[in-house]
């Protein structure tokens, strides 16, 4: 089966997807040039034709087709032709001449082999379906890390507009500060601590402007974008998105305050489509049946095999003919059994025992990890929702705390001190919520991850720039 017919049937290899990848001939095209705009969807897209684990998982698969034409061949007819010319002294001449040629050509045909083949060429279609489903997983990483790197680069950008925002409204407050210094109603020391303030700003801005760049550096990586144009080296596109809160389509509820039924119930169904949909569960599974074929294989070692064979050949006459050339065909039937072989088919027995032994092993231990991995996707997941829902009532708060000590300065009744810890407090409610937003779109895509299931903006149609 070529490689192609599994992105067909399989639905999960269909990524040779008609975008303009930046891979030409599997090299970097150096026509490429960075869009002007990037969203999610188009970002998943390119990974899938870029991204280096996914290149190297198809080519795994690639190898494995070679490995099991190889195998199968020995199902097939072999025809060899072989040819001979040789010269000698007459002392030595075997047929009067002092020169001879030959030519053979020789079809054989395995007829039994105690079935070792048939179970070696079951092992290698096994393997090749665990190599289809060991991409299906390297598939489903890519796209999280990616999905997560460009929430990151939201993230950072959205900070930065707070971090903006927030030294903006402290500028404004402290050209307010000093009016009224002028006018003579408040002190020095109320224009020093507006100055100090402002300061204190800066550095988050500076540190939140360095993490979107490096952001950007991280989304690269996943992406496998390579820069080969000096036109790309100081390109940056506008990222499209924004982090959202909306429920998750595999949680009905999808609210804070889920009762301990109502999280038992979505534990339960998590578990059960992880066991269902989870590719390296399923590829280990494949693996244990694998193995089981190759003990079968082994084994074959203690029976005999048998081969047709035909052959016909042309070689030069002896000199005493009348002939120049002779000719004739031979069959029969071939047979070998290797009734001791100082025990070594039994040591490739017991070594394919084993090996089907901690494929077991390995599937089992994976199943565990596969049930920890999913409780402990959904603990985060619902610790998400209730941190998202609770800040958007924070930032509110924290909004009209402001406006408040705002109203209240400027009537004489509060400090500047009571309008700077209003001012903090509402920035740092705005970056918790951004947070919380940022960990919520995480935990839902390695909620998602954790339960099998593939992308759910997976790209299936024709994809241009944004």
């Amino acid at each position: 089966m070529r490689l192609t017919s599994y992105f067909l049937a399989g639905a999960i290899l269909s990524t040779a997807l008609p975008i303009r990848a930046q891979l030409n001939d599997g090299k970097p095209d150096p026509d490429f040039v960075v869009p002007t705009k990037l969203n999610l969807e188009y970002a998943l897209a390119y990974a899938l034709d870029n991204n280096f684990a996914i290149r190297q998982a198809k080519e795994r698969i690639r190898q494995q087709e070679g490995v099991i034409l190889e195998v199968r061949s020995s199902q097939l007819p072999n025809v060899s032709a072989s040819g001979n010319y040789q010269r000698n002294a007459d002392e030595v001449s075997i047929n009067g001449r002092d020169h001879a040629w030959s030519v053979d050509i020789t079809a054989r045909q395995l007829l039994y082999s105690g079935g070792g083949v048939a179970a070696n060429v079951k092992n290698q279609q096994l393997t090749l379906d665990a190599a289809v489903l060991a991409l299906q997983a390297v598939i489903n990483d890519a796209l999280v890390d990616v999905r997560v790197r460009f929430f990151t680069i939201l993230l950072t950008r959205e900070k930065i507009k707070v971090q903006e925002s927030n030294i903006e409204l402290l500028e404004r407050q402290l050209k307010d500060i000093r009016n009224r210094y002028e006018a003579g109603t408040v002190s020095n020391f109320e224009v020093l601590r507006a100055e100090v303030a402002l300061a204190n700003a800066q550095p988050a801005l500076i540190s939140a402007r360095n993490d979107f760049r490096l952001a950007i550096e991280e989304l690269r990586q996943s992406l496998g974008y390579v820069n080969v144009n000096d036109k790309n080296v100081t390109s940056q596109p506008e990222f499209l998105g924004t982090l959202e809160f909306k429920p998750a389509s595999f949680d009905p509820q999808g609210t804070a305050g889920a009762t301990p039924e109502e999280t038992r119930d979505l534990i339960r169904s998590a578990l059960a489509t992880a066991h269902e949909q989870r590719p390296d569960l399923q590829r280990l599974a494949k693996l244990t049946s694998a193995a089981e074929e190759a003990v079968t294989a082994r084994r074959a070692g203690y029976l005999p095999s048998i081969s047709a064979f035909g052959a016909y050949d042309f070689r030069m006459a002896p000199a005493s003919s009348t002939k120049s050339s002779l000719d004739g065909w031979t069959v029969g039937l071939q047979s070998q059994w290797n009734i001791f072989d100082g025990r070594a088919t039994a040591g490739r027995v017991a070594q394919a025992r084993s090996y089907l032994e901690q494929a077991k092993l390995a599937l089992g231990e994976t199943q565990l990890t596969v049930d920890v991995e999913v409780r402990r996707a959904i603990s985060s997941y619902q610790q998400a929702i209730e941190l998202a829902a609770a800040s958007q009532k924070v930032v509110e708060q924290a909004a009209e705390a402001l406006r408040l000590a705002n109203a209240r300065f400027s009537a004489g009744t509060a400090t500047q001190l009571d309008v700077l810890t209003s001012q903090v407090e509402l920035t740092t409610a705005k970056l918790n919520q951004l947070q919380a937003y940022y960990s919520y779109n995480v935990a839902v895509a390695r909620a998602r991850r954790a339960m099998g299931q593939t992308d759910e903006q997976r790209p299936t149609k024709e994809l241009s720039y944004p």
